[in-house]
């Protein structure tokens, strides 16, 4: 197993940079997922590690060695691409063994190593099997059979879910999770899907832009947002927003926003005056409040209920586990606990509290 280390990586093509100065720290047996929108650089960050492209400045070290110039082949790594990259004609058994067989190694030590990795990834009864006549599921866990049998210390995984249709996306997600929980080895894995990285994560890098936006465990990053970027990417449905001048009366301290609406904020955390953006997620809306809310669509989804409408002249989206009674059009009042409010800075987008 190896920790990995990311010290002020950058990437230039010509003149135009599309990584600044990466920092990132990576523990011996950690899963660490690399999230952001596309052309964000999270791939262009993993190919780095890989060997796959020149790291332009900075130093990377992977188990305690400065691997900048090391060819992929000396890095001690396995990559699950997008693509299963499988060779058509060959077995299940034969495309595990290829990267063995390249390294010239005797058949009686890798077979063993085949097998136990079949039996982990329920593959024992296909390995004769050509790809073509697997689902794609199965695909993935020989692309991820052949990566095992290498015995890496690291594995990079470049959106391997991406071409799955969603309840094999669900299956397979538990399926990395648990291999990385049998085998301990340090996982980097790239998504643009927050609901892969929010389920699989020990910690998530969040990108954008070339940049790093916030680290964090998945929970900390979707209960303290470090500044609007994050707050907005990460949840689904994403996190209401609104952008309003603080004012304080005899009635307390509140956010007034365009249009007259008010929302109550707490005491205390922004002076009056200021021009803030609020934040609150969907699923901590409560119905029955001060807040009037005109509903405009109503999405049941079975297990929860979205309510999109105004508050105001802002489009919000209410969720709720409860299967209200309510049509387009009708007017209801909605409550904003003060413990679930996100308040950021309009210019700068970082958090104030």
């Amino acid at each position: 197993m190896a920790a990995v280390q990311l010290n002020g990586i950058y990437k230039r093509y010509g003149d135009t940079q599309v990584v600044h100065g990466v920092d990132l720290d990576i523990e011996d047996g950690e899963f660490v997922v690399l999230v952001g929108p596309s052309g964000c650089g999270k791939t262009t960050v993993m190919r780095m590690i890989a060997g796959l492209e020149d790291i332009s400045g900075g130093d990377l070290t992977i188990g305690g060695t400065r691997a900048n110039a090391l060819p992929p082949q000396q890095r001690n790594i396995s990559m699950v691409f997008q693509s299963y990259a499988l060779y058509p004609h060959l077995s299940v058994y034969e495309n595990i063994a290829f990267g063995p067989r390249i390294r010239k190694e005797r058949e009686d030590g890798f077979k063993p190593r085949i097998e136990a990795a079949a039996k982990m990834l329920n593959l024992s009864s296909y390995l004769e099997r050509l790809p073509r006549a697997l689902s794609g599921g199965q695909r993935q866990r020989v692309a991820m059979g052949r990566a095992v049998v290498r015995e890496p210390a690291l594995f990079l995984f470049d959106e391997p879910l991406s071409n799955l249709d969603a309840k094999l996306r669900v299956q397979m997600r538990t399926e990395i999770k648990a291999l990385h929980q049998r085998l301990r080895n340090t996982v980097v894995y790239v998504t643009h899907d927050q609901i892969e990285a929010m389920t699989m994560a020990d910690r998530i890098v969040v990108m954008n832009a070339g940049r790093i936006e916030q680290i964090g465990r998945p929970l900390d990053l979707y209960d303290k947002p470090g500044n609007l970027f994050v707050a907005s990417f990460l949840g689904s449905p994403s996190m209401n927003f609104a952008v309003g001048t603080v004012m304080s009366d005899a009635r307390g301290t509140a956010l007034v926003l365009e249009g007259g609406a008010r929302i109550p904020l707490p005491e205390g955390k922004v002076q009056a005056g200021a021009r803030v953006t609020l934040g609150v997620r969907p699923e901590h809306i409560e119905a029955g409040g001060d807040v009037p809310f005109t509903v405009d669509v109503i999405e049941p989804t079975g297990a929860e209920t979205h309510l999109y409408g105004k508050i105001g002249d802002t489009t919000w989206c209410v969720t709720t586990r409860a299967r209200p009674d309510v049509t387009p059009g009708q007017r209801m009042t909605l409550g904003l606990p003060l413990a679930h409010l996100h308040l950021f800075d309009t210019e700068s987008g970082k958090r104030l509290d």
